[in-house]
């Protein structure tokens, strides 16, 4: 089994840095995906939010 270390990620979004912790990292091993996340938090809920209001239109 792999040994998972915290990596500190750029979000494409805003620019922030934020953390892919080594559990988020097992959780996505385990689920199959294959790409590490390309945004923060912050911006993966406000992309959703986006999409969902989109959707309702």
């Amino acid at each position: 089994m792999n040994e998972f270390q915290d990596k500190t990620i750029k979000c494409v979004d805003c620019g922030e840095e934020f953390t892919f912790t080594a559990g988020e990292q097992a959780f996505y091993q385990e689920k199959g995906f294959t790409n590490e996340p390309k945004r923060c938090k912050a911006c993966r809920d406000k992309k959703k939010a986006q999409r969902e209001e989109t959707r309702r239109d």
